[in-house]
């Protein structure tokens, strides 16, 4: 395999020759390496393989801010929990958990507790996914020093639902690469300069809005019901939000339907993230 783009001491985008543009892992790997270079294959930990349509260097920006022991954490706990009939995890779902992983734990370190208002439905819709999530939790509560609530295993649920929704139709990832660049030029207009598109945050906006866009193709948009949580972010971030609504008008002229409120919500959030990080 040959050496792509060296993100950190840890991590690499590489060309092989069988799995195309691939992320690798590994301590050391990318320590003084250069583009061009052959991979020395002795230090691979874990090879990870972008989904089809999936840019693989900002997919390799995300692994790269993840921590190792988080990869390692949400790689494990997704083979504990398979059942023998189940597929093998794809890179992009463990790499969804590791982040998730590593923003929850820090939040138990914190002090800070989220409460989940759709644990009834998650439990409801989605048994399968619930019951795998409540082994995954229980996995990495037996490593880690402070266990994580059992209710975390509502957001760890939507993760493997939304992996269950992944698609291999390139006409629909293409449309969709289309909508991510109108939605980052009114961004950019809205609110008068350029963001940084290669950006951890930006990632994860992307990853947000392609588990939207599943969301809405099977009518299950965010319901929280949680009206007061949605006028506490709007009183918060009123120049993220007046940026969300623009990206609303957007996304309901092109695909035909009303955005729910918490969808609205979460874009809000997604854009202050983006421009807090652009400005920092």
């Amino acid at each position: 395999m040959e050496i792509l783009r060296v993100f950190n001491n840890n991590v690499v985008l590489a060309r092989d020759e069988r799995r195309g543009e691939v992320i690798l892992t590994g301590r050391g790997l990318g320590f003084q390496a250069r583009p061009g270079q052959a991979v020395d294959e002795s230090r691979v930990a874990k090879v990870f393989v972008p989904d089809v349509g999936r840019d693989a260097d900002l997919f390799g920006t995300v692994v790269a801010a993840i921590a190792p022991e988080h990869l390692v954490l949400a790689d494990r706990a997704l083979q504990a929990a398979r059942s023998a009939d189940d597929a093998a995890p794809s890179s992009a779902t463990v790499v969804a958990l590791a982040d998730h992983l590593g923003f929850a734990l820090a939040r138990l370190r914190q002090g800070i507790d989220l409460e989940y208002p759709l644990r009834a439905e998650v439990e409801h819709l989605y048994p399968d996914e619930y019951a795998a999530a409540g082994r995954i939790v229980a996995f990495v509560n037996e490593q880690v020093p402070d266990p994580l609530p059992a209710s975390e295993a509502v957001a760890v649920a939507l993760h493997l639902v939304n992996a269950g929704f992944a698609t291999g139709d390139l006409s629909y990832t293409y449309r969709m690469t289309g909508l991510f660049t109108q939605l980052f030029d009114v961004l950019e207009q809205t609110v008068g300069r350029t963001v940084d598109r290669q950006s951890v945050n930006a990632a994860r906006f992307i990853t947000h809005l392609r588990y939207f866009f599943v969301r809405a193709h099977n009518g299950r948009q965010l319901e929280d019901g949680s009206p007061k949580l949605g006028s506490a972010i709007r009183s918060a971030y009123p120049d993220a939000y007046h940026v969300a609504t623009r990206l609303q008008t957007v996304l309901e002229l092109r695909l035909g339907q009303p955005l729910s409120e918490d969808e609205v919500t979460y874009l809000t959030l997604h854009v202050a993230r983006m421009v807090d990080d652009d400005r920092s």
